[in-house]
């Protein structure tokens, strides 16, 4: 008889099986299968505005952690600490008695090598170097004390024996994922030879802990929540020139998710979301070094069915973590949604798909998610970042504290606030993408080409974009036409208006010879929109441009010192406070929004709300008091509904 894991590969052979040649990509270049590549980090400054200020606070909160504390419990496993000697750890998921401790320091060092890449600070790279090596001696000395040669964690090698056994245990693969993800990120944005030495050394590791089992096996393990190991091992694969680390990183495929998308079905209901999204990332990845159509059709599938049907308002999803059926939206405006490590992942996977084709509706998301969740997600006040993001109306957000929480969105958290210049521009040979209207400087040094973008978007519908460029040359400048953007942009070069009209793909091509000091103005007119919830068309979302605007709703009954928690869902039973009810026509709904003189993306109802009206601002500005962003609406408002996407 035929097993179950044997009918997959039948199935879908090119989901278990390498090709043997396909991982000699170096990790920057861009494939057969990409039209476009981003540019590396370095390329790209922030200038002034709220990216560039989340980006210098999470620099702080950065430098301000100790490597030693963070490094405690490696020490501790590979028996550097005896008594008097032990360093107080961090405390959350840091802490001594949790089986997720050492998972952040792999964060640590990808948002320090992203955080340097992204503003040029040497301190990050000296923190990076300084991890490294202390890494590399607890390495070593793991091997002298008995475990397997190249093993690196924080917890005992038995958690392993555990997950092959299908025993209970926490998810040591996830930590093993993102503790490789932070050597390669150091070894790619540090140059540092030091971390692709240890990396390769765990990764040897890695392939003895799995070789040692079938494949049936292997498929049982990967019940257990394993994150990106397909996606960084292929990575691997591609600097590294090992097309068996290739061969490594497909037997993380987990068959049971990935052959339903390989045929088009969806069965994530139920499914624990941040599982399931890292693998597919790996999958994208897969795609790019093998050129096998299964990989990329799965992962485009799911996409789909996750950011354009499965997403709230924000660009988030899940509910407690798990995916529920699309007809359930309205039994899940809970105080648990939006897990901010989806959004994380969602983005990384929009990169691929976009990469593969471009197009300004796929761009739509990642704007969605990046101003909504991800800018939305960090406390200007302290630099602390969320877990869940409530979408039940009368909440209030929940912020990480300093040293004592180190959730998984923690860590993601210090680098989402570190690589904002990842999206913002695209590149073919000879075409120069604009997707993102972010107030940077981008230097094309290979084209002798520096493009400054000036703007206060969305404050202001207006970007510039300034070329210096070393001599004349010919360039198809491609401008971004959002989906949300109706009428369609307005464009002046040099002060002349050109009637210039967007292509299938959503982006305005301006192909011209370019001279030093020419610019480019772009006007993107933004307006009032309302986006239904899923399944019910009585209750909205508003949106202004890309933003979502959310309700004041005032700081009562909040918890007293500010919502700040070591348990992600301390707060998730609080009370919430009543919210207004919207009332009226649809007509009489938008007139009855207006905007406030004088500030910016504000808006405030009149004599629509009941028992009062509210003021409404930008769900990304709105902290530290509670807030609405699905609003009920009466006396037919059911025919308001319209989205992007959807």
């Amino acid at each position: 008889m035929i097993s179950a894991f044997g009918w997959l590969v039948a199935a879908h052979p090119a989901l278990a099986e390498p090709s043997p040649d396909s991982s000699q990509q170096k990790h920057h270049d861009v494939p057969p299968v990409r039209k476009v590549a981003t540019f590396d980090l370095e390329r790209i400054r922030l200038l002034p505005g709220p990216f560039q200020d989340a980006q210098q606070r999470d620099l702080q909160y950065l430098l301000s952690l100790d490597p030693d504390r963070l490094l405690v419990m490696f020490r501790s496993t590979a028996g550097f600490y005896h008594g008097a000697d032990f360093l107080q750890p961090y405390g959350g998921w840091e802490s001594p008695v949790s089986e997720q401790r050492g998972t952040v320091i792999g964060h640590y060092l990808s948002a320090c090598a992203l955080m340097y890449a992204s503003t040029g600070d040497p301190r990050l790279k000296q923190r990076t170097a300084y991890v490294v090596a202390e890494l590399a001696k607890c390495q070593a000395n793991l091997a002298n004390a008995g475990y397997h040669p190249g093993y690196l964690a924080a917890v005992p090698e038995y958690f392993f024996d555990f997950v092959d056994a299908q025993k209970p245990v926490w998810a040591p693969w996830y930590m093993i994922h993102k503790i490789m993800a932070g050597l390669l990120d150091v070894h790619v944005h540090t140059d540092n030879p030091q971390a692709l030495e240890v990396l390769n050394r765990l990764a040897d590791w890695v392939k003895f802990r799995v070789d040692r089992l079938t494949p049936e096996q292997m498929q049982g393990a990967l019940k257990k929540e394993a994150g990106g190991m397909n996606e960084v091992l292929a990575n691997l694969a591609a600097v590294g020139g090992n097309s068996d680390r290739l061969r490594l990183a497909q037997s993380f495929n987990h068959l049971s998710l990935f052959a339903p998308l390989a045929r088009g079905d969806d069965q994530l209901d139920g499914l624990h979301a941040n599982t399931q999204i890292p693998q597919i990332i790996g999958a994208a990845r897969e795609y790019e070094l093998t050129g096998r159509a299964e990989y990329r059709d799965l992962a485009r599938f799911f996409w789909r069915e996750v950011a354009l049907k499965r997403s709230y308002a924000i660009g988030g999803d899940s509910d407690d973590e798990h995916f529920f059926p699309i007809a359930d939206f309205p039994a899940h405006l809970s105080a648990t949604t939006d897990e901010t490590c989806n959004t994380y992942n969602m983005l990384k996977l929009t990169e691929h798909i976009f990469a593969w084709e471009p197009s300004a509706s796929t761009m739509d998301f990642y704007e969605r998610g990046l101003y909504n969740q991800i800018l939305a997600s960090q406390d200007p006040a302290s630099g602390g970042v969320t877990y869940y993001v409530p979408m039940k109306p009368g909440m209030f957000k929940t912020y990480s504290t300093p040293d004592r929480s180190f959730w998984c969105c923690v860590g993601t958290g210090m680098e989402n606030h570190a690589k904002y210049g990842e999206e913002i521009y695209a590149h073919a040979d000879r075409s120069l993408y604009v997707n993102l209207f972010i107030p940077s400087q981008l230097d094309w040094h290979e084209r002798g080409l520096t493009l400054r973008q000036e703007t206060r978007f969305p404050d202001e519908p207006i970007t510039r974009l300034r070329l210096a460029l070393a001599q004349p040359q010919r360039l198809a400048l491609k401008l971004r036409q959002p989906g949300w953007c109706r009428p369609g942009i307005i464009v002046t070069l040099n002060g002349h208006s050109i009637g210039a009209q967007a292509d299938a793909s959503g982006y305005i091509t301006l192909d011209r010879e370019w001279s030093d000091g020419d610019l480019v103005e772009v006007t993107i007119p933004l307006s009032l929109r309302a986006e239904a919830l899923p399944g019910d068309n009585r209750t909205l979302a508003f949106f202004y441009g890309p933003v979502v605007l959310a309700g004041e709703l005032g700081t009562e009954g909040m918890p007293a010192g500010g919502a700040y928690a070591e348990a992600a869902k301390k707060f998730a039973q609080w009370p919430a406070v009543p919210v207004p009810l919207l009332i009226g026509d649809p007509a009489a709904i938008f007139a009855g929004i207006r905007p406030v003189a004088g500030q910016p993306l504000t808006f405030r109802t009149e004599s629509i709300g009941r028992p009062r009206d509210v003021t409404l601002i930008p769900f990304y500005r709105l902290h530290h008091q509670r807030y609405t962003i699905y609003w009920k609406t009466a006396a037919g408002a059911a025919t308001v509904a319209s989205s992007i996407g959807r």
